[in-house]
């Protein structure tokens, strides 16, 4: 296999920095490119140092020049359309990981989608997009039968979105096995018995917790949890770093990370 060289976009970041500590050291992969936003305060430190594995001659930078074969995307939603824009007149395909996404950038992303690679995913964590699959087996196997779904998720106190776009995604994959047609954002005071056309979510935010999601499907008589936990944030790095080996070479589409799993 060729080396893959790869552009990071959101470099400065805790996963930016993890994801270059990771792709430095694989050998499939060359890290050619630390992008961060115009005016960022770490603009020209060298990344490798950033990242804490020693100086790789690579210094951070607001623009990823014409050497990158994929960008993983682990920013911002204020610098998701310049960043597609870039990628689109590049022909560079995009491996996007931020969350939280605004305005119509769902729809920017599909619509570029038609020129180059794409693939999005809430979560790159391989684990949790094999829950993800299992939840899916488990809303068309329980479809009809009474069951209520509930969603859990924790994450670290920095995070800027609430619920996670990973739980989100979780109800969306149930939803269009079961039908639920109502999201409930947690509860409190008399609100009167759970209805059965809802998802309830809730969103707990606790120091440097990397991420945990338990998805409840509750029966009268017994609960089936299906729950992936991460202990740190290479998980998110490792899955994006096989995300940008798989989209490499891959003709203009949208892509998932169940694309890169083989689910």
């Amino acid at each position: 296999m060729a080396t893959v060289r790869i552009g990071i976009s959101g470099a400065a970041g805790r996963m930016g920095q993890r994801l270059i500590a990771l792709g430095a050291a694989d050998k499939e992969l060359e890290i050619v490119a630390a992008i961060e936003a115009e005016g960022h305060p770490k603009l020209g430190l060298d990344a490798g140092e950033w990242s804490g594995i020693g100086n790789i001659a690579l210094p951070i930078t607001d623009d990823y020049g014409q050497k990158v074969d994929v960008v993983i995307d682990f920013s911002s939603p204020n610098g998701t359309n310049q960043l597609v824009s870039r990628c689109v007149e590049r022909r560079t395909p995009l491996v996007f990981a931020t969350t939280g996404t605004i305005d119509d950038q769902d729809r920017l992303l599909k619509e570029a989608a038609t020129q180059i690679p794409i693939l999005v995913s809430p979560s790159m964590s391989m684990t949790v997009n094999l829950a993800m699959k299992l939840c899916e087996l488990a809303g068309r196997t329980l479809k009809d039968k009474d069951v209520d779904v509930e969603i859990l998720e924790r994450h670290h106190r920095f995070k800027a979105d609430s619920p996670s776009g990973t739980a989100l995604k979780f109800g969306k994959i149930i939803a269009a096995e079961m039908g639920q047609t109502v999201e409930q954002h947690g509860r409190e005071g008399r609100i009167g018995e759970r209805p059965r056309n809802e998802i309830g979510y809730h969103a707990v935010r606790v120091g440097d917790n990397p991420g945990e999601h338990t998805i409840l499907f509750g029966l009268c008589g017994e609960t089936l949890e299906i729950s992936v936990k991460a202990s740190n944030r290479d998980c998110y790095a490792l899955g994006a770093l096989a995300a940008a080996k798989f989209l490499h070479d891959k003709s203009p589409g949208l892509y998932a990370m169940a694309d890169v799993l083989g689910l």
